[in-house]
């Protein structure tokens, strides 16, 4: 299987790049994991993130945003002492927030998966050129939804975290055409076309 220039020397990596990224996620409790990565992240590196996802799952409750949402100075002094847990208090602060946020949409929008496809109409975008490697870093869509968690109180989840998110949970099929996943999440799932100059914003890396 093509990897779209993943490092596919690490075996989590490949998993993840085959059964999770790019897959429609319809699922809070996956949505609000995913987010948490993104987080996690930045500053930092993906394979990092991979290697630590179950410490992260270990002690952020399986990333459950309900028991998150309750976490006090106590739980978060632990989660910073958790072996091998990534050292910032800011981010750990930022999740336990971010999970009182994503109560609020949920009980605003009956579940935060209801609100963000609603940016996509339920189907996952395939925007030109996308696929032949012409992918930026975030673009007019992920601004705009960036802009408005940013409005109701998240941290950490600017445009380029949003268009990251965006990519892993399905709302945009980012795989390259060669990938076998490019064919079979279209086949699968309800698609859209766009023209990505009509976004406003868009960003490519290095720029």
């Amino acid at each position: 299987m093509a990897y779209c220039d993943w490092d596919a020397t690490s075996e989590l990596n490949i998993r993840y790049h085959d059964e999770e990224w790019g897959t429609p996620l319809h699922d809070d409790r996956g949505q609000f994991e995913f987010l948490t990565l993104e987080v996690m992240q930045c500053g930092l590196n993906w394979n990092m993130m991979i290697q630590k996802r179950e410490i992260f799952r270990a002690c952020l409750d399986n990333f459950e945003f309900d028991r998150i949402a309750t976490y006090d100075e106590a739980d978060i002094e632990r989660i910073l002492e958790t072996p091998g847990m990534i050292r910032s208090r800011r981010k750990v602060e930022a999740i336990v927030g971010n999970a009182r946020c994503f109560q609020r949409i949920r009980e605003e929008f009956g579940t935060f998966d209801a609100y963000l496809w609603s940016y996509s109409g339920g189907k996952t975008i395939l925007y030109n050129k996308h696929a032949q490697g012409y992918i930026p870093v975030s673009n007019g869509l992920s601004a705009r939804i960036a802009r408005d968690l940013k409005h109701r109180g998240f941290k950490f989840l600017g445009p380029t975290v949003i268009y990251s998110h965006l990519q892993a949970c399905g709302i945009i099929n980012d795989h390259s055409e060669d990938c076998p996943r490019y064919r079979e999440i279209n086949e699968a799932y309800p698609t859209v076309k766009k023209r990505r100059y009509l976004e406003k914003d868009i960003r490519y890396f290095g720029a």
